[in-house]
C-alpha cells in the first residue's frame, strides 16, 4: 500500500538531480529509476534541456527562505504541471495516485512528481527541510528527512569540515 508515493523519494530524486546533474537523457532516466520511478516516457528532442529548466526552476523553491513565498511559487509550478490525482497499477507497484496525465513526456512527468512531492514533504515535514548546505563554499540541496528536523548540512564531510573551521575560529578569538 503506498500512503504518500510522491513525498521524499521525489523531493530525494529532486536534489540528487540539482546536486549532481546528468550529461544526457540517459543518465536522467536512469538516476530517476534509482530514485523509484517506473513506468515509460515519451521521448522528445529537447527531454534533457527541459528536465534541466526544471529543476532550475525547483531550486528556486529551494532558495526561497520565506514560507509564504516558497508556497506561492511552489503552488505555481504545480499549476504548470498537475492534473486530476488518478488511481493507477503499473509496473507490479500496487494500486497508487499519480497527480498527472498519462503518457506524458519525461519533463513533465517529473516536474508532476517534484512537484507534488516537495509540497508533500514541506507540508508534512515543515517548511523549514529544504535548504542549501550550510558548509561555506557547498551550495548542494539538503533534504531534512531525520527525525529531528535539524540536519543542515549535505553530507558528513561538509558537517565536519564546518565544525573544524568554527574551532579553528574559536581558538584565534
Amino acid at each position: 500500500m503506498h500512503l504518500n508515493p510522491y513525498g521524499e523519494y521525489a523531493v530525494l530524486m529532486a536534489a540528487s538531480l540539482a546536486n549532481d546533474w546528468p550529461a544526457d537523457r540517459a543518465g536522467v532516466v536512469a538516476r530517476i529509476r534509482e530514485g523509484g520511478m517506473t513506468g515509460a516516457f515519451l521521448e522528445t528532442p529537447d527531454d534533457h534541456a527541459q528536465v534541466r529548466a526544471l529543476i532550475d526552476k525547483w531550486l528556486e523553491v529551494v532558495d526561497e527562505t520565506d514560507p509564504d513565498r516558497r508556497a506561492t511559487l511552489l503552488n505555481a509550478q504545480m499549476a504548470e504541471a498537475t492534473a486530476y490525482p488518478r488511481m493507477t497499477n503499473h509496473d507490479g507497484e500496487g494500486w497508487h495516485l499519480h497527480y498527472r496525465d498519462d503518457y506524458q513526456g519525461l519533463a513533465h512527468v517529473i516536474r508532476a512528481v517534484v512537484t507534488v512531492g516537495t509540497a508533500l514533504h514541506l507540508v508534512t515535514r515543515g517548511m523549514h527541510r529544504l535548504a542549501r548546505c550550510e558548509a561555506s563554499g557547498c551550495d548542494r540541496v539538503v533534504v531534512d528527512v531525520t527525525r529531528n528536523g535539524r540536519r543542515r548540512y549535505c553530507s558528513t564531510r561538509c558537517a565536519n569540515r564546518s565544525a573544524v573551521q568554527r574551532h579553528r575560529a574559536r581558538a584565534h578569538s
